[in-house]
């Protein structure tokens, strides 16, 4: 037995205690592999899952690092047979591997023959599959390659797919370095993208995923299709680009409801790709349209289902995804893992905000008491309205104005799910008010102003959710949300996290009405959070003024 702040159990589950003064040293340790289940006030609890421990393998870790994260933080003696089951595990990745062959192209190779026979005979396996080359080796049809790397994953063999990738068309493009330098974190998550030849960087919101983009494609020099998740995105993302490389107005082309321009570099919505009309998806033919050297997915923890399967025949293209979380919420992890690629870097918060590149955040959940008539009511509604009955409430708006007066011409953002709770709160608070049905030229026109510092305040749906730069926004008020997606409160904190000109911290403030389901998704939206070290300070609403005086 020994001091640490980590309890490992044979079923897999790591519990934490959070005041342990090795605790935050222990969190960096197991991240990599672990995925955090529950974040209460003390002890909070991990899950050591397969999908986990490939992604680390991909990502460079071995068995050996992970077996010493374990043991040297550990209070109790680690049971030995989790350390074999963790080995066992780990060395799954890569017995397959899919190769390229220059008499037959591709080609599934085993490294353990048993593997092979065992894959050999699973039903759904077997159709994607050619001749017989010898007992290590079989043919694969090469449309095959991303559904069988789905399958192989499946059934618990993660293929390492080595096969390498088509060049693509060529296209100059270079960084003007001369008046920005790449972040060493920067770089080192494009050496490991390019190392990998495909594969998933995770950076925190504000850490610069755009310039991550921007240095693969330079170092690429190749056609790119960048897909992103609306049209404000894209024209961030092509202004980040004329701005950062030596690509002109005319290289760079916008795919997306209003303007369909296909260039050397094209920069598409996933919401254009995933359209449908008469049964079909009309505009995916966008991904052959060109030979394209390089996807880039942004946002790939939002990746929408037809883009998935569309990413399955696209598997001799480089692939970049990018993102802030490789959480999940319809659990299709496996889905980015095995088309997308891998988790070729990852940067944990803290250290980027040590650093001084993303700004400190302090955050706080205010719960307020809904009152005794409404709680009857709540107590009676059907199961499906108590969501919007608790996220929705009017008493919520008393806590937001208190906020905001204190908070006054700093740069505020309110954050909400419901868009007759956001009328009403920008009603009160005399804001502008940006939706999905606001046009795409008034929110850039807001958006622009609030950067300007000519509006202070702006009251916004989840549109603003993700890439949408505000660099100077220093407070978030967030009053409702998607129930306990853990990647949207990763998001909307993220809007806080450019680091500010004068140095100073975010406050990132959540509203929860007490003793409902409201309160039951706040805590699960924060487990990402809790995972990468931010804490949540939890007020009642009558102690908020103390709180805010003290801050």
């Amino acid at each position: 037995m020994t001091d640490g702040p980590l309890i490992v159990q044979s079923d897999k589950s790591l519990l934490l205690e959070v005041s342990h003064p090795r605790a935050a040293t222990a969190r960096a340790a197991i991240a990599p592999f672990a995925e955090l289940e529950r974040a209460p006030e003390h002890v909070h609890t991990y899950r050591i899952t397969d999908l986990g421990l490939w992604n680390a393998r991909a990502a460079g870790y071995d068995a050996e690092s992970v077996v010493a994260a374990l043991v040297d933080h550990s209070r109790y003696t680690v049971p030995h047979a989790l350390l074999i089951d963790v080995a066992d595990t780990m060395d799954r990745y890569g017995r397959l591997q899919l190769l390229s062959d220059h008499t037959h192209g591709l080609v599934l190779h085993a490294l353990d023959r048993s593997v092979l026979e065992e894959v050999l005979r699973t039903k759904r396996i077997t159709p994607m599959l050619g001749e017989r080359l010898d007992e290590s080796t079989v043919i694969v049809h090469p449309s095959e390659r991303g559904a069988l790397k789905q399958a192989l994953l499946k059934v618990g063999w993660p293929a390492e797919d080595l096969a390498g990738y088509v060049d693509g068309e060529a296209h100059p493009i270079s960084l003007l370095e001369d008046e920005w330098q790449l972040r060493p974190y920067q770089t080192e998550a494009i050496d490991g993208f390019r190392h990998g030849g495909s594969g998933v960087v995770v950076l925190p919101c504000g850490a610069g995923k755009t310039l991550v983009g921007a240095g693969a494609m330079a170092a690429m020099q190749r056609t790119t299709l960048i897909l992103v998740t609306n049209t404000v995105s894209a024209r961030q993302w092509k202004a980040e680009l004329l701005a950062r490389t030596t690509l002109t107005e005319e290289e760079i082309g916008e795919y997306s409801g209003a303007t369909k321009e296909i260039r050397p570099v094209t920069i598409a919505t996933y919401q254009v790709l995933t359209m449908k009309r008469k049964g079909v998806h009309p505009h995916l033919e966008l991904m052959s349209a060109r030979d394209w050297g390089l996807v880039v997915y942004d946002e790939v923890h939002l990746l929408p289902a037809p883009v998935f399967r569309m990413t399955a025949d696209l598997q001799a293209r480089r692939r970049l995804g990018l993102t802030a979380t490789l959480v999940r919420e319809d659990g299709r992890e496996g889905e980015v893992f095995s088309l997308i690629g891998p988790k070729r870097y990852d940067a944990p918060w803290k250290d980027i905000e040590s650093q001084g590149y993303i700004a400190p955040a302090d955050c706080t959940e205010v719960r307020v008491a809904m009152p005794a008539d409404d709680r009857m009511a709540y107590a009676m509604a059907e199961p499906e309205d108590r969501a919007r009955l608790g996220a929705a409430h009017p008493a919520k708006s008393a806590v937001v104005e208190r906020i905001s007066r204190t908070h006054e011409g700093e740069p505020m953002l309110v954050i909400g799910q419901y868009l007759d709770q956001l009328e009403e709160l920008a009603q009160h608070l005399g804001s502008d008010l940006i939706t999905g049905q606001t046009p795409v030229k008034r929110r850039q026109e807001l958006f622009d102003a609030f950067r300007a510092g000519e509006i202070s305040r702006l009251v916004v749906s989840k549109v603003a959710n993700f890439s949408i730069d505000l660099p100077e926004a220093s407070v978030a008020v967030q009053v409702s949300g998607t129930f306990g997606s853990r990647q949207e409160e990763a998001q909307r904190l993220g809007r806080l996290l450019r680091p500010k000109a004068d140095g100073r911290s975010a406050r990132f403030y959540t509203v929860v009405m007490r003793d409902t389901q409201d309160q039951d998704y706040a805590a699960h939206r924060q487990r990402f959070l809790a995972e990468q070290g931010y804490a949540y300070t939890i007020v009642d609403a009558e102690e908020l003024e103390s709180v805010l005086d003290a801050g």
